[in-house]
């Protein structure tokens, strides 16, 4: 290694530090807690998967898979990928352990880090991290309007408010495939005014024209073919009904009728949900938007995986990072480091002995103990605790040793009293804050 060189991270990657810590823990567990309040059972999914999960689950023709997946051959020769998102290593997991024949509808959710190699941009980095939820085995369109649901209770639970659902739907594939000729029909005159890549999309994953975020593929778009207008009967009253819960439920919506999604398993109810100021007249800027989830549902990826049968599944996720980035301000200082509950100052060998056994104590009774044993004095040590914001010092000197107590001083005023070994745990929780 030349001397210029020095380890940083690689780009698009970031170290959550431990000043970070309790916010993500904020955010983790609150998604745990709701998840589970609907009754949905938490699985983890290895990171690295055989590559074909993705090619044939995620879709061959996706972004995902043709420019963003972290893949490589093993010593061994096999061909495997870092997991760059939750659905099909979820579905692959439900097929290896036979959840098929579990009570329907096995409702699962998950927490981890992805991997996709992109451009970093806001909330979105090479390695990201998700939480999502899958409800599979029951087609029921009440299942489509809660999976948003639980989003919409998660963002209320972590403090984020002006937030809305765009809604749309593919249809099944009789519907998407009359759709298809239509749209094809549509561009095939506009062809050489598409980006490069919706050039390529034309020939391989139509709806992905529908996708682009290129400015003249976007000004084309607001002019093409509708899939509602071309939706058979039961598609079209499964997503009025999917429509009717969201009223009831109170979720502000919009109908975006050029709302595809990027992958390819997607079938029928398609959504993504974004923070955005939602006017008096229920308009909002979609320039000033944030997405911060988005899913749907795909009744045929089980069957595409492996499955014996045809499957209806429904699910969603969201990006961790970029939802933290939204959580208010006064929330945020809610979730910081905490100082420790009291502060032992030691004096001399047996103070530091004696010590050893005061902080067991004290962890075992749920009482966070700080420490500075790389120093003797003692004006040191209460600049410590003062830094740390301890409001409770405990100071232990030879004669305390002797004496069987400890002197007990209150930061803020001063002032010190001895209390003897035997009360000293009573007194130290009368005297503590109570945690909120």
């Amino acid at each position: 290694m030349s001397k210029k060189e020095s380890f940083q991270t690689i780009a698009g990657t970031k170290d959550i530090l431990p000043e970070e810590q309790p916010l993500w823990q904020f955010v983790l567990e609150s998604a745990s807690r709701v998840a589970s309040s609907y009754n949905f059972d938490r699985i983890d999914t290895p990171i690295l998967e055989f590559s074909s999960v993705f090619k044939k689950g995620t879709g061959e023709t996706t972004d995902i898979v043709q420019k963003e997946m972290f893949s490589f051959s093993t010593k061994g020769g096999d061909d495997v990928t870092l997991r760059p998102e939750g659905t099909p290593p979820v579905i692959r997991a439900y097929l290896n352990h036979g959840m098929e024949k579990l009570m329907t509808p096995v409702k699962l959710f998950y927490m981890g880090a992805m991997f996709r190699y992109e451009k970093p941009q806001q909330g979105r980095r090479r390695q990201l991290h998700q939480f999502g939820v899958e409800c599979i085995g029951e087609e029921y369109p009440i299942r489509d309007a809660q999976v948003i649901q639980i989003f919409f209770s998660l963002f209320q639970a972590l403090g984020i408010h002006d937030v809305i659902v765009e809604v749309n739907t593919l249809g099944c594939s009789l519907c998407l495939s009359a759709y298809k000729k239509k749209l094809k029909s549509y561009y095939e005159s506009h062809v050489t005014q598409l980006c490069a890549d919706c050039r390529a999309r034309y020939k391989t994953n139509l709806l992905r024209l529908l996708d682009c975020k290129d400015e003249k593929c976007h000004r084309m778009k607001q002019a093409s073919p509708q899939i509602l207008d071309f939706l058979c009967e039961d598609c079209n009253t499964h997503f009025q009904t999917v429509l009717n819960f969201l009223d009831i439920l109170s979720i502000p919506y919009f109908l975006n009728p050029h709302l595809v999604r990027g992958l390819d398993y997607y079938t029928r109810t398609v959504f993504e949900i974004f923070q955005g100021q939602v006017a008096e007249d229920m308009s909002y800027d979609v320039n000033k938007r944030l997405a911060l989830a988005s899913g749907g549902r795909y009744d045929q990826l089980v069957e595409v995986m492996g499955g014996k049968k045809s499957t209806p599944a429904v699910g969603g996720a969201m990006g961790i990072e970029r939802v933290i980035e939204c959580i208010d301000e006064k929330v945020k200082k809610q979730h910081v480091v905490q100082p420790p509950d009291v502060f032992i100052v030691q004096l001399g060998e047996k103070a530091k002995e004696r010590s050893l056994f005061l902080i067991e104590e004290f962890r075992r009774e749920g009482v966070r103990v700080g420490e500075a044993f790389g120093r003797d004095s003692m004006t040191a040590q209460l600049k410590i605790a003062d830094r740390l914001g301890v409001t409770l010092v405990l100071i232990i000197g030879q004669q305390e040793v002797i004496d069987d107590n400890v002197i007990i001083r209150e930061m803020k005023t001063g002032s010190q009293d001895v209390v003897s070994s035997s009360q000293l745990m009573d007194e130290v929780r009368k005297r503590l804050p109570i945690r909120e």
